[in-house]
């Protein structure tokens, strides 16, 4: 059977082929499955599980449906996702994964993560990360009343879209020597991931002079995109969104 894993999907109301495009999927395709993984950046933004939206509803009772039919689906926290909690998860029947998980694919050791750790090189976005991860921030964001949760989160995404476009392109791709580093820790040679929006299936040497395989998954602004994974191998996919 196929094992499926997306990312940056950015589900947002502003955007609903998408989320109408992710939902056929979870109807038809992913129904198949033997499993699927999310990893990170279900939705373009989450400011707490008391607020998920229209959209995070939508999407909620979509996952449950899924789930429900008996294809298990675990959700890897994105960097717009992050507080993305275990109420959700538990409404969705998602099961949460750390970043960094290995998962066996058909005999293969797999290192699952969503990415925005390898791009090393942008200090400021790892500084940034830090901050927002911690638990003490976190928890006082999430007492604070919705609207202005809101109010925080608008500000932040307009800020960094505007940092995007200043930025070379090289700060938000991954860095080589980490992702070999990350890889020899996990003792894997093969890799996937998603947050670069840079679909492709990479193959390297590693330190021990093996052959390693690192697979970027695809966002989905434009078409839909998935990674099919068989006992004959990996596939990156896309199709339309209508």
């Amino acid at each position: 059977m196929t094992i499926l894993f997306v990312s940056d999907l950015h589900l947002h109301s502003s955007r609903p082929a998408v989320t109408d495009c992710f939902l056929r999927f979870l109807a038809d395709t992913a129904s198949q499955a033997k499993a699927l993984y999310i990893l990170g950046d279900l939705f373009e933004s989450w400011i707490g599980d008391d607020a998920p939206g229209t959209t995070g509803e939508q999407v909620c009772t979509a996952l449950r449906s899924f789930t429900a039919r008996g294809v298990p689906c675990s959700f890897m926290h994105g960097n717009r996702d992050f507080l993305i909690g275990q109420d959700f998860a538990a409404r969705s029947g998602l099961t949460l994964l750390p970043d960094e998980t290995i998962i066996d694919l058909y005999g293969e050791r797999a290192l699952l993560m969503h990415g925005d750790t390898l791009c090393s090189d942008d200090h400021a976005y790892q500084r940034y990360r830090r901050i927002v991860r911690s638990p003490v921030v976190q928890a006082l964001y999430l007492a604070l009343p919705v609207r202005a949760r809101s109010h925080i989160e608008a500000q932040l995404r307009s800020r960094s879209t505007a940092s995007h476009g200043s930025k070379p392109a090289m700060l938000m791709d991954v860095n080589q020597q980490t992702v070999a580093a990350v890889m020899e820790r996990h003792g894997v040679s093969l890799l996937i991931h998603g947050h670069t929006h840079r679909p492709a299936i990479h193959r390297f040497d590693n330190a021990q002079q093996a052959t390693a395989t690192r697979i970027v998954l695809g966002d989905w602004y434009e078409q839909g995109s998935v990674l099919r994974w068989t006992p004959s191998g990996p596939e990156l996919q896309h199709f339309g969104l209508h």
